[in-house]
């Protein structure tokens, strides 16, 4: 039975983030990545990978201030695929103190009109401002370059499903697929939307995760090189240009729930589309009108809508439920997930 300090199941950008934290925190600790697929390929395609200095609760707003700051870092040490934007948000004039609560200092949140020759329009009774630090990056394209950079540390198993966790206060034995058995001293879970799946169902079954369908449409329309990010805060949803793409994308609240990211197509719906088009509309008749296509997907869900970062059996940690925002806040995720292995390591090493 082969033997690694910690094992990650899952090689989406919230696990490369803590292989990341854990082998930048110990160089000489044995780390292997467990990925039913190819790392970079699940919920992290269909991401949009839009960064926004702004968290709902002190939390979150803490956990977004340490994931802004990693993401500068390490957008210039491996060179990531991240475009800065320049950001709009827009809210009600009764939003305007919760607006202002939500977004750290980072943002230089300030009041404006609106900018001028933008393709939507705020209706009456409704506040803009401008916003600092915000990004979009291509995720799927950061994780790929971090697990390219990680290949020479840590152990990548791509295609291989995990069927099984053994956990243990000496340690957690995984059941592989492929009928291998792997022992770990600390396993990190950070699956996803897969985080209901059966195999963890027991370890995770106090922490009340949901998964929720996810969705955005594609607008045929290219976007101008200095277009900005809006950001409609009351109806939790944005419009990106994707400069590299050559077209816009809408995200908005799709409120359909206990989806199964395992028979998840990626492919819109009328109902979804419609529902797309009929929040847009409020601000941009015109690019509603021009939503043709789209991504569909899933994320896992906390009750709180704060990530879930905890020991859920002995050596077993579970990192996700991130809410929409995998790409947001992965690094600091990682970093909270890595403290806890770092725990458990030193409590092992004293018994």
């Amino acid at each position: 039975m082969e033997y690694v300090d910690v094992a990650i199941v899952g090689g989406g950008v919230i696990g490369a983030n803590v292989a990341l934290e854990v082998t930048d925190r110990n160089p000489r600790l044995s780390v292997a990545v467990l990925e039913r697929n190819l790392v970079g390929t699940g919920a992290s395609t269909h991401s949009a990978g839009v960064h926004f200095p702004r968290g709902a609760t002190p939390w979150v707003r803490d956990l977004t201030l340490r994931s802004h700051q990693q993401w500068h870092r390490l957008r210039g040490r491996f060179q990531l695929p991240i475009t800065s934007v320049e950001a709009f948000v827009v809210a009600d004039t009764e939003s305007r103190d919760s607006v202002e609560q939500a977004y750290i200092s980072q943002s230089a949140l300030q009041a404006t009109e609106r900018p001028a020759n933008q393709e939507w329009k705020a209706p009456a009774g409704r506040c803009v401002w401008r916003a600092q630090g915000c990004h979009y990056a291509d995720v799927a394209g950061v994780t790929r370059r971090l697990f390219s950079h990680l290949r020479s540390q840590v152990t990548i198993w791509e295609g291989t499903d995990v069927v099984g966790i053994d956990a243990e206060e000496s340690g957690v034995t995984v059941t592989l697929g492929q009928g291998t058995l792997l022992r770990a001293g600390t396993v990190v879970i950070a699956p996803g939307p897969w985080a209901t799946l059966p195999v963890w169902a027991e370890p995770l079954r106090d922490l009340g995760v949901r998964v929720k369908k996810v969705a955005a449409v594609h607008i045929e329309s290219v976007p101008h090189r200095s277009a900005p990010l809006t950001i409609f805060h009351d109806e939790d949803a944005f419009l990106v240009p994707l400069h590299r793409r050559g077209h816009w994308l809408f995200s908005y609240t799709c409120d359909e729930w206990d989806v199964d990211a395992m028979t998840m197509t990626g492919q819109l719906d009328a109902r979804t589309l419609a529902s797309a088009r009929e929040v847009l509309a409020q601000y941009s008749p015109d690019l509603a009108q021009r939503c043709k296509s789209g991504r569909v997907f899933c994320d896992a869900y906390s009750p709180s809508r704060e990530p879930v970062v905890a020991e859920v059996a002995p050596g077993v940690i579970f990192a996700g439920a991130a809410n929409g925002a995998g790409y947001r806040l992965a690094p600091a995720i990682a970093q909270e997930a890595a403290q806890l292995v770092d725990l458990r390591r030193n409590a092992s090493a004293q018994t």
